[in-house]
């Protein structure tokens, strides 16, 4: 049934196809645009990226496909991206303004490594205000967005691997492998405190989710071509 990058396509027995997310764009406009160049009702995704995150969707197509969506969700997923250090941001990421400045002169490469040891393994992980977890009903982001506190639990994830790859400082690359449900932007933010400074997520890239890759992927304009004349068939 995985189609990766073949080009015919069997929709009634269902096809997942790999999609690189292009940035700014929602999952929901991916699945959206091949929903519309497929003319198939029966279009989802396995696994939300933020509007300003790029890399690895995961897209059924077709009834039996679409079954899958909940096992795939389960999955671990790989992302590499980028934390800033030396301020913070409400959204915990490039959605909102910086509201705090801090001092980066005195942070080592020593203390960098620690902070990612530090957050590595089973840890308890306050999910980010600005996310669309839904507490009474309403998501997040909708409070937060009118100044609202409402009071969220931790949750517990597993960070199976968290590599530095590069510091450039105000800026440290970074490869993070972990369970559902993390929040890079929390681990952002959960390292700059660590570091006793503060840190958001600059850059995200979704590399793997379970045996799938980021290499195997689809850009969308190209699948969009391939995927037009089949439905005109």
């Amino acid at each position: 049934m995985t189609s990766m990058k073949k080009t015919t396509f069997d929709f009634e027995k269902g096809e997942i196809i790999l999609v690189d997310k292009p940035l700014r764009w929602t999952s929901f406009d991916v699945v959206n645009k091949i929903r519309y160049a497929t003319r198939v009702k029966k279009v989802g995704h396995a696994g939300t990226l933020d509007p300003l995150a790029t890399g690895l969707l995961i897209i059924c197509i077709g009834k039996a496909a679409t079954k899958q969506i909940d096992n795939f969700l389960n999955d671990d997923k790989e992302y590499e991206g980028i934390f800033t250090l030396g301020a913070t941001r409400p959204s915990y990421d490039m959605e909102t303004d910086i509201d705090q400045h801090f001092d980066t002169s005195t942070i080592t490469e020593a203390d960098i490594l620690h902070a990612a040891q530090q957050l590595t393994g089973n840890i308890n992980q306050m999910p980010p205000m600005y996310s669309a977890i839904k507490v009474d009903g309403k998501r997040l982001y909708e409070s937060a967005r009118k100044g609202v506190d409402i009071a969220v639990q931790a949750r517990p994830v597993t960070i199976r691997e968290f590599e530095i790859t590069q510091i450039n400082l105000p800026n440290v690359h970074f490869r993070i492998w972990c369970s559902k449900g993390t929040y890079i932007r929390s681990i952002a933010h959960d390292f700059g405190k660590l570091l006793n400074n503060g840190a958001y997520l600059s850059e995200l890239r979704r590399t793997k989710s379970g045996s799938f890759s980021i290499n195997d992927a689809w850009s969308l304009d190209e699948l969009i071509k391939v995927l037009s004349p089949v439905a005109q068939k």
